[in-house]
């Protein structure tokens, strides 16, 4: 944890601070934060920051590319940040476009799944290539353990999708997972068996037989395992009917009331009304998506190759994933994410042609890394550390990737089931029914074709090294004048009157060692505290004794008053705000009673230290021996 501490604290002040952020997920690559109001935040500085690659702003989300160490960064992050690893309550006061909404809702249900899906999936991939080659046989036991590895996260989606889509949507996690339970129930699946009761729908094409009614209405069976759509749609009706629950029931029996009624009401209404209809519109997004495939394959595979890692670096390929997931559930394959398999290796040929290529140390120790993660399919380092900021080559990877995607689109090339990325993805090329067909031959095909015209295109012409060596140099001196113009002071003001002491002078060590931060004491002769800047009041100890306030430019400002005056358990103590509060600089924040808490025998020497001190490059004290109340007492230089 401490190896990414300094890096989880710069980030959390330059996204506004604590309490600016709603809600912290991550994927392979990124922190995705959502937050409150995005223009508290301090793109430019976070961009220029050791081990951050880039901030992109889409979808709803601020996103703080990291790299592949993201998983150790996010739980440092989340440690110090206080997040506890889920989202805060307070919505955002940011109105999205439905799109952006969608976007969120999304990236926000699946994103936690992927890591582990991918991991089944390459389990169940090799699994297949396995069998192609002979190394196993379907009776094996060898071979039904790792199936049943593979087939085990897939199969009961619906219980894991309920879990996530719950976090999102504010439902009682386990509500959530229980309705996921019901829809795979096993001996539900059993009831179809034999002549049906009566037909729905009959000589349409949702023509439905019943075998079973609740109450007395008809109950139209559908597999649901593996499926997507039902269970998100049935959570979030769940968080209506949750809430409204929750309204009316008493708060004595709440505990095991809500969930009953919710319980009993939506998964009766999830089987006979949303499922089937989600279902259905499963089968009919799937037969579209193969229809647009199946008009021109080719033509398909090239707009997906060009403009995935596009898609990609503005979060839009969330709204392909769900689809992907629905077609491989209901058709047995996806058309749809196989053609852009070919991106992230003619990514790391045009790395691999500018490492070859450049005389730039700096710029080599940047593609190394990049080309080793892109093999494996993480490309951020890749585009943003390399090919991105040099333009052309970045455009003709996407030409190179559109290349791939043409082959891939006419050899016919499916996804099989969801997989790793990279080398990691090819198992997913595999007919799970045929073995080895022309498909897989086709990726095969695809990848190397789209590496090869990627480093090619690069090597002779792609990429001039004097030119980009000036420009580096151009950079790093503009980047120089950029740090300057970036560097910003915060004048603090006193927020007390009284004689100026050092900190030094505290009796009390944690202070005077400078172990709780940077700053100076007052012994006042007022018994007020003032804002000393705009902010929050981040906290106000229940004993009135001391606040914590973080700025606007995120300096967290801890205000003691007194030493052990704790002890005082809130007596002579009136605070004029409450903790959260937003607070103006000069603001009246409390009033104590010196002459009261000297007579109890406690020193009212008061320590003002900036708690985050080490994030900042400097803080300046005032040379005044004795201040008024919102004279200038500290100079924060951030």
């Amino acid at each position: 944890m401490k190896k990414y501490e300094q890096l989880a604290k710069d980030i959390i002040k330059n996204v506004g601070g604590r309490e600016n952020v709603n809600r912290l997920t991550h994927c392979i690559t990124r922190l995705r934060f959502k937050l409150k109001d995005e223009s508290k935040a301090n793109t430019e500085v976070l961009k220029k920051m050791e081990g951050i690659v880039t901030v992109i702003k889409s979808g709803g989300q601020y996103q703080v590319v990291i790299g592949n160490h993201v998983p150790d960064v996010y739980d440092t992050v989340v440690e110090i940040g206080g997040f506890g690893g889920a989202a805060n309550e307070e919505e955002s006061k940011e109105k999205m476009s439905p799109f952006n909404k969608f976007i969120d809702i999304i990236s926000g249900v699946f994103a936690p799944t992927l890591g582990v899906l991918c991991a089944t999936g390459m389990i169940k991939g090799f699994n297949a290539l396995f069998i192609s080659l002979g190394l196993l046989t379907p009776e094996s036991g060898t071979y039904q353990i790792l199936n049943a590895i593979g087939d085990s996260l897939f199969y009961f989606f619906p219980i894991l999708l309920g879990l996530t889509a719950a976090k999102k949507f504010k439902l009682n996690q386990f509500v959530g997972m229980a309705i996921g339970a019901a829809l795979v129930y096993p001996a539900l699946s059993g009831l179809t068996a034999g002549e049906p009761l009566f037909t729905l729908f009959q000589g349409t094409i949702i023509e439905s037989s019943v075998h079973i009614t609740f109450l007395g209405i008809p109950v139209i069976l559908m597999n649901y395992s593996s499926t997507v759509i039902p269970i998100i749609l049935a959570t979030y009706v769940a968080s209506k009917v949750e809430k409204g629950f929750k309204k009316i029931i008493p708060d004595v029996v709440k505990n095991f009331i809500v969930p009953f009624c919710t319980l009993l009401v939506v998964v009766p209404l999830t089987f006979i009304v949303i499922g089937p209809i989600a279902t259905w519109a499963g089968q009919v997004l799937g037969a579209i998506t193969v229809g647009m495939y199946n008009l021109s394959p080719i033509v398909t595979g090239i707009f997906m190759g060009a403009f995935w890692q596009v898609f990609v670096m503005f979060g839009l390929h969330w709204g392909l994933i769900p689809v992907a997931i629905n077609n491989l559930t209901t058709l047995g394959y996806d058309p749809v994410l196989s053609l852009m398999f070919a991106a992230s290796f003619a990514q790391i040929g045009v790395v691999l042609a500018i490492l070859i290529k450049t005389k730039n140390k700096k710029l080599k120790s940047l593609c190394i890394p990049a080309f080793i993660s892109g093999i494996f399919g993480v490309t951020e380092p890749a585009i943003y550390g390399v090919t991105l900021p040099r333009k052309k080559p970045f455009i003709l990877s996407c030409v190179a990737a559109a290349v791939g995607g043409g082959i891939l689109g006419a050899m016919g090339t499916m996804t099989y089931t969801i997989g790793g990325l990279g080398i990691f993805g090819i198992p997913t090329f595999i007919n799970t029914q045929t073995g080895i067909d022309k498909g897989f031959y086709g990726a095969l095909i695809a990848i190397a074709v789209a590496f090869v015209v990627g480093f090619i295109l690069t090597l002779i012409g792609g990429f001039k090294d004097d030119e980009t060596e000036s420009n580096n140099n151009g950079n790093d001196m503009k980047n120089s004048i950029k740090e300057k113009e970036l560097m910003k002071q915060e004048v603090l003001i006193s927020p007390l009157k009284g004689e100026v002491k050092a900190l030094s002078e505290v009796e009390d060590e944690a202070f005077s060692k400078g172990a709780l931060g940077k700053g100076i004491a007052i012994n006042p002769t007022e018994g007020k505290i003032f804002a000393p800047a705009d902010g929050v009041l981040t906290t106000l100890f229940p004993t009135g004794h001391a606040l914590g306030i973080t700025t606007d430019n995120g300096t967290e400002v801890l205000i003691h008053i007194g030493m052990d005056t704790v002890k005082l358990d809130g007596k002579y103590f009136t605070p004029k705000v409450n903790q959260g509060e937003k607070i103006k600089k000069g603001q009246l924040l409390l009033e104590f009673d010196i002459n009261a808490i000297k007579k109890e025998g406690y020193s009212v020497v008061t320590p003002i230290v900036i708690t985050n001190s080490d994030s900042c490059l400097d803080i300046v004290e005032t040379d005044k021996k004795r201040v008024d109340c919102k004279d200038e007492l500290l100079t924060v230089l951030v």
